[in-house]
């Protein structure tokens, strides 16, 4: 039984929602408090268990890799002024896991954005965690995942209850619950209207998935918005082998979606124990205002 030791953040995508912002800048780099939004994907990954990162970049996105990297000038600055806590975080950043980088030359979906991962992952399975979807939970969203793919050895992806409202904005599974949280999933449907949803279960940025999903995505026409979907590809593999999702327990954030992005930074500061009082009663001066 191959365990899943590779991962890949696909974080090509322009970032149109936060625009302009985002015009010169990653959003997978916009901050939640003081960390960008992409460092508590690779956190998550590493304390799952996995060291060997891949993230799909495009061009602009140098930032990230900056962020991943050593700074000798910034080190050097930090130890002269004797910022030991700071510079023990720097150096954690740099040295947390093993990060490769490819380029996805074209904006064609997020299936080809897997695709381009292909190389890297070899005969391998891995997981997929996208770069703007931040889950707080203990133990990690990811490690979740693992633990029922290690059972089942069937690529699985995660899924959280979702609005009516919402569900156009998802790809929905269409699955039997066989046990408390895990489905057996029969099809999925990308971002349908509400009366054609074949439930409220929405795929929620994480995967863990086997090689064989290469071979589907390269005989995946493009689907909505004239791009290669990975739901699409996924839906053959349903139908043709197995397919499960689980329903995580944790706090999921869509920090690529503006109000989603309030929502962490509001719900992440009230968790810290160096801002949460301090925050809170300014959040209650504001309300007293409203």
């Amino acid at each position: 039984m191959k365990r899943v030791r590779k991962a890949v953040i696909p974080a090509a995508g322009l970032g149109t929602r936060f625009l302009p912002a985002t015009k010169a800048q990653p959003k997978e780099m916009l901050p939640l408090i003081d960390r960008p939004i992409i460092q508590y994907i690779v956190e998550e990954i590493v304390s799952s268990g996995i060291k060997d990162i891949l993230i799909i970049t495009s061009h602009g996105k140098r930032a990230i890799e900056d962020h991943f990297d050593r700074c000798l000038e910034l080190e050097y600055y930090l130890e002269k002024r004797a910022k030991w806590d700071w510079l023990e975080e720097i150096r954690r950043i740099a040295t947390m896991a093993n990060i490769y980088y490819v380029r996805q030359q074209e904006p064609l979906g997020l299936g080809h954005a897997v695709l381009c991962a292909q190389n890297f992952v070899g005969e391998d399975p891995f997981a997929v965690v996208l770069g703007d979807d931040v889950v707080v939970s203990d133990p990690p969203c990811l490690a979740q995942m693992l633990e029922l793919y290690e059972e089942v050895q069937a690529p699985v992806v995660a899924v959280e209850r979702v609005a009516l409202s919402e569900v156009s904005k998802y790809g929905i599974i269409d699955g039997e619950e066989i046990r408390s949280r895990v489905f057996a999933v029969r099809d999925l449907v990308e971002k349908p209207q509400p009366d054609r949803a074949p439930s409220r279960w929405g795929v929620a940025g994480r995967y863990v998935l086997t090689p064989r999903i290469f071979g589907i995505l390269r005989e995946t026409p493009p689907g909505a918005g004239g791009e290669i979907q990975l739901t699409d590809a996924l839906r053959v593999l349903a139908k043709e082998d197995k397919l499960f999702a689980y329903a995580f327990t944790g706090r999921r954030y869509d920090a690529g979606d503006k109000l989603g992005y309030l929502k962490a930074t509001v719900e992440l500061a009230l968790e810290r124990e160096d801002l949460g009082p301090a925050f809170r009663e300014y959040l209650r001066t504001v309300v007293e205002k409203l």
